[in-house]
């Protein structure tokens, strides 16, 4: 969703938790990419767009670099043993509303009223979701917006480098199970879903512009920018935020230390929202005495 691809505002305590990072000259760029050093290991960690255009592609040289130095693909789900039918079969038993139940009834005559004015503003048919909970027709509202911009699911990050590691023969694995993260969202209170879908409504109009900026700083590593512009908004909204960023990033901090007696290096791509800022995920095992880079490149 739009919401785990913005930024937030950061305290100032967050300097007592900085990771390394090298100076930069004027020659050098930047990444959204991180080297955590292990004992005998490296692991990478690449914060991705999910969904992507033809014309951001390539993405920064050192991106590839970090994947061809890595035996193993870890992603938030394990995206080559997903079963379609069984995700469509899961997707509809927690995402649409039962015994008859509509989107209407859920938000209530004032919420609803006010979704539908976002919708037309957007041009969304927000009848044809009239089935979903509002948690799963906040999802659907920003694929349509997204897609309709020349946005692909096939073109995120994270499918660029399955197919990849697919062909490579490169080991993939996952973080979390697909019930898992449709669990988290399943899961949210009443007013947090709402929340959500009108979030997801109102930021149509303003979606290029937002977009295009978000993909600029992601290509340079621009953390502060993607702090100050899309953390800060997300930490409005407690319920969400904890639920799908905070709890997260505590739980992958402790997978992902675990791999750092290994032997192999691993490629490690999720959702950059998750790692960045205060209680990032690079934050985080910086705090548990880990050697965390943000890694940068060629400005040429």
């Amino acid at each position: 969703m739009m919401n785990s691809e913005s930024g937030w505002l950061v305290s100032a305590l967050i300097a007592l938790l900085i990771v390394t990072a090298p100076p930069v000259s004027a020659e050098e760029q930047t990444l959204p990419l991180w080297e955590v050093e292990g004992e005998r290991n490296r692991i990478f960690l690449l914060g991705s767009i999910h969904l992507l255009r033809e014309k951001d592609h390539p993405l920064p040289e050192a991106i590839y670099v970090a994947y061809d130095e890595a035996e193993t693909l870890i992603m938030e789900l394990d995206m080559d043993d997903i079963d379609p039918v069984a995700t469509q079969k899961m997707t509809s038993e927690l995402g649409l509303i039962e015994n008859g139940g509509k989107l209407s009834d859920l938000l209530g005559r004032k919420i609803y009223a006010e979704a539908t004015a976002l919708a037309e503003r957007a041009d969304i048919p927000l009848h044809l979701l009239d089935r979903a909970e509002p948690w799963f027709a906040a999802m659907n509202v920003e694929m349509m917006l997204l897609m309709r911009m020349g946005f692909d699911p096939s073109l995120g990050v994270e499918s660029h480098f399955m197919e990849r590691a697919t062909g490579d023969g490169k080991e993939i694995e996952g973080l979390e199970t697909m019930r898992q993260q449709l669990g988290f969202l399943d899961g949210l209170s009443a007013q947090a879903q709402q929340e959500m879908l009108l979030q997801a409504l109102a930021e149509g109009p303003e979606l290029p512009e937002m977009m295009d900026n978000m993909i600029d700083a992601w290509k340079i590593g621009d953390i502060r920018f993607m702090e100050e512009g899309v953390l800060s908004e997300m930490e409005q909204y407690p319920e969400l935020n904890q639920v799908i960023v905070v709890n997260r990033n505590n739980t992958w901090a402790q997978q992902i230390e675990a791999l750092l007696d290994d032997d192999d290096d691993y490629l490690i791509i999720v959702g950059t929202l998750h790692l960045i800022g205060a209680g990032g995920v690079p934050n985080l095992l910086s705090a548990l005495g880990h050697t965390v880079t943000q890694m940068h490149q060629s400005a040429n």
